[in-house]
């Protein structure tokens, strides 16, 4: 008899977090389903009998996020660092979804806080000035925002930076994000980094991937690795030459795909992010053409476009608009990389000249429904 394990969470099982909602479900009957259901999306497609559906990409159940979002409750003497539910704060320090390593980080932070002082804000009464700690580990080294009410307190934070970095030398970049506003945003536009270092190197399959205080990057790193090696290994011996990455990010999957025998271009309309891919690139000794670009703008004031052409749009896919200008372009081949398989699956229906030809899914998220998706497909008319 097969033995059946499950990942037992005790805020889950007390009332306390429910974003986790699919943990009482053994893992392999969770992968199952979000399998069935990437299948039963892609087979709305005329070109599903074509399609190579590989086995998903699994995660490990616990310890596997890279970052944590805290909400900052309680006071300066009592920090909690968690969530809000039923109006109750809930210190959230101890979920298994965060590597070991979190604990002592989470325990510095609160050190910081109190020798800062640094006044929790209190929703009801709107005082107080930390809101949020946003936490981003490599695995060595780890990128602290705070987001506060006010510029009030950089004076203090700064003041006992050096200090904090002494106690705790992995802390390599630090910021203070301003959202002023009395609603649930979670962070601000301006932001004030205060370390001498202002990026945080992620190593993936041989290449530094960095992040800024502002900059995207995948929550499961490992899961991350795979998707981006797949990318690679599906068109390392296509025909093709040129190669657009719109939505680049950091440039994750142009710096992947990249080869002295292809000119590759990356898009992507923050600044910040653009400058993290370019210092990757000069690192791994690439010639990518990163570009800050709005990439619907650059697409429809494109005269011709590449051979193969990589798109990871955010959760609203890439719309109407878009798979319009993809099919005037006409890429001999498209890799789409999807948070969102449900506008996947509506932009694929849009794209009737493209056959998938090969899908996988990746579960970046386990015990929730939220899974990502790799499809390669081919032009099959003109």
């Amino acid at each position: 008899m097969e033995l059946v394990t499950y990942m037992h969470c005790e805020y889950f099982a007390a009332g306390q977090c429910r974003s986790c909602r699919d943990i009482p479900t053994p893992y392999h009957q969770q992968l199952a389903a979000k399998q069935q259901r990437l299948l039963m999306q892609l087979s709305a497609l005329p070109s599903f009998a074509e399609v190579d559906l590989l086995p998903p990409f699994a995660s490990a159940e616990a310890g596997f996020r890279n970052k944590a979002k805290m909400v900052v409750q309680g006071s300066v003497e009592n920090p909690i660092l968690g969530i809000i539910e039923d109006q109750q704060a809930i210190d959230l320090t101890a979920c298994g979804l965060y590597p070991a390593e979190f604990q002592q980080a989470f325990s510095h932070i609160r050190d910081f806080i109190r020798q800062a002082k640094l006044q929790p804000y209190d929703v009801e009464t709107r005082k107080g000035e930390l809101k949020y700690v946003l936490l981003t580990s490599n695995g060595a080294g780890w990128l602290l925002r705070f987001v506060m009410r006010s510029q009030n307190h950089i004076a203090a934070i700064k003041k006992y930076l050096g200090q904090w970095q002494q106690q705790w030398p992995e802390l390599e970049v630090c910021s203070v994000n301003i959202q002023s506003e009395h609603k649930a945003i979670l962070e601000g536009e301006q932001e004030f980094v205060l370390s001498s270092q202002t990026k945080l190197c992620h190593r993936l399959n041989g290449i530094n991937l960095y992040v800024q205080p502002q900059s995207f990057f995948q929550t499961n790193t490992d899961v991350a690795a795979a998707l981006y090696q797949t990318a690679r290994d599906w068109t390392a011996d296509l025909p093709v030459q040129r190669v657009w990455d719109l939505f680049c990010g950091v440039g994750g999957f142009a710096l992947h795909l990249a080869s002295p025998q292809r000119q590759v271009t990356g898009i992507e309309i923050s600044a910040p992010a653009i400058e993290c891919a370019l210092q990757s690139a000069q690192e791994l000794g690439a010639h990518i053409d990163f570009r800050a670009l709005d990439a619907d703008a650059f697409a429809k004031a494109a005269s011709e476009g590449p051979e193969l052409l990589v798109v990871n749009p955010p959760r609203r896919g890439l719309g109407a608009g878009l798979c319009e200008q993809i099919e005037l372009l006409k890429p001999a081949f498209l890799l789409y990389s999807s948070c969102n398989p449900d506008t996947m699956q509506q932009d694929l229906l849009r794209l009737s000249r493209y056959a998938v030809r090969k899908a996988q899914l990746f579960d970046m998220f386990p015990h929730t429904a939220h899974a990502e998706a790799l499809c390669l497909l081919e032009r099959i008319s003109s």
